[in-house]
């Protein structure tokens, strides 16, 4: 099983804060981050952009990386990653100090391998699995094959396969990968038949409605109309 790699990217101080200096951040390529944990204060720092964004790239939300800063070296994850939803490019990023040895707690991704038989859907009930593994060892995924899974086949937890000096924690009995029988294109057909039917009627229900709110809303016009006749 992949594990994430470790990456180094030199840091620079951050004095300037606020919305003016963050744009001036990035328009320079570069990332604002803040450098926090183990009790210390935390630290804000520049890190360059395309270097950070291929770390990432790489090393997914557990990318472990070094930061060399003031001639030391940092340990850390990303805690946090704040992206700009259109463009995509790094906004700011939060960075947990970590320690060589140390256990952290993270989310890691189910990866599927192997053909199931014909007749078989697998049904991915939990995508993502939370492990506890050892800082500088973060599995990369979770590798579960589907090799000949036939109908009624089910993996659960405590079928998972982690690195030594990881914990699943989940569970045992809880379901992962799920196999089913997959619908014969007469029974998708069929389906989506009952399912048209359903709006139809649906359809039809609320123009009955519809109609008799109009032919209640005449009525009462009418009714109102007679009286102020009569009032008259």
């Amino acid at each position: 099983m992949a594990q994430s790699a470790d990456s180094n990217i030199t840091a620079e101080s951050r004095t300037e804060f606020g919305k003016g200096a963050a744009r001036r951040i990035r328009r320079a390529n570069k990332v604002p981050a803040v450098l926090y944990g183990h009790g210390t204060d935390p630290v804000h720092i520049t890190l360059p952009g395309h270097d950070t964004m291929l770390a990432l790239k790489h090393g997914g939300a557990n990318a472990l990386l070094t930061i060399t800063f003031d001639g030391a070296e940092q340990m850390a994850l990303p805690k946090q990653i704040q992206k700009d939803p259109i463009r995509g490019f790094l906004e700011h990023l939060d960075l947990l100090i970590v320690r060589k040895g140390e256990k952290v707690t993270v989310e890691i991704p189910v990866h599927l391998v192997g053909e199931a038989d014909p007749d078989a859907l697998i049904v991915t009930e939990i995508s993502t699995i939370t492990v506890e593994a050892e800082a500088t060892h973060i599995p990369e995924y979770v590798e579960v094959s589907i090799e000949g899974a036939k109908v009624g086949d089910q993996i659960l937890a405590k079928d998972l396969s982690v690195p030594a000096g990881s914990t699943v924690l989940l569970d045992e009995d809880a379901l992962v990968i799920n196999v089913t029988h997959a619908p014969t294109a007469a029974e998708v057909e069929e389906e989506l038949a009952e399912a048209e039917a359903e709006v139809g009627i649906e359809r039809d229900e609320s123009d009955e409605e519809a109609a008799e709110a109009a032919e209640g809303e005449e009525s009462g016009e009418g009714e109102s109309a007679e009286g102020d006749k009569s009032d008259d």
